[in-house]
């Protein structure tokens, strides 16, 4: 996900709670920093909520096997 973090910004148009951007703007906010922010926060959580999802047979499955057959360079681990 580290490839939207240096993307290039696009033009759009968005419908905001106007009391609330009024006070945004009166706190010396900026508005297209932070609603960037709070998208790109929301875009990567929710593709991580997919992934899991996606992947829960694996997951599940490399957990037991793990489980019972412990991890493959245990025997190396000095901790």
């Amino acid at each position: 996900m580290r490839h939207l973090d240096n993307a290039p910004k696009k033009a759009t148009n968005l419908s905001l709670n106007s009391k609330v951007l009024e006070m945004a703007r009166e706190m010396g906010m900026n508005i297209s920093q932070t609603v960037d922010e709070l998208l790109a926060a929301e875009v990567k959580r929710r593709y991580w909520e997919r992934w899991a999802e996606e992947n829960k047979e694996a997951v599940a499955a490399y957990n037991a096997r793990i489980a019972k057959e412990g991890l493959p360079l245990a025997k190396y681990r000095s901790f």
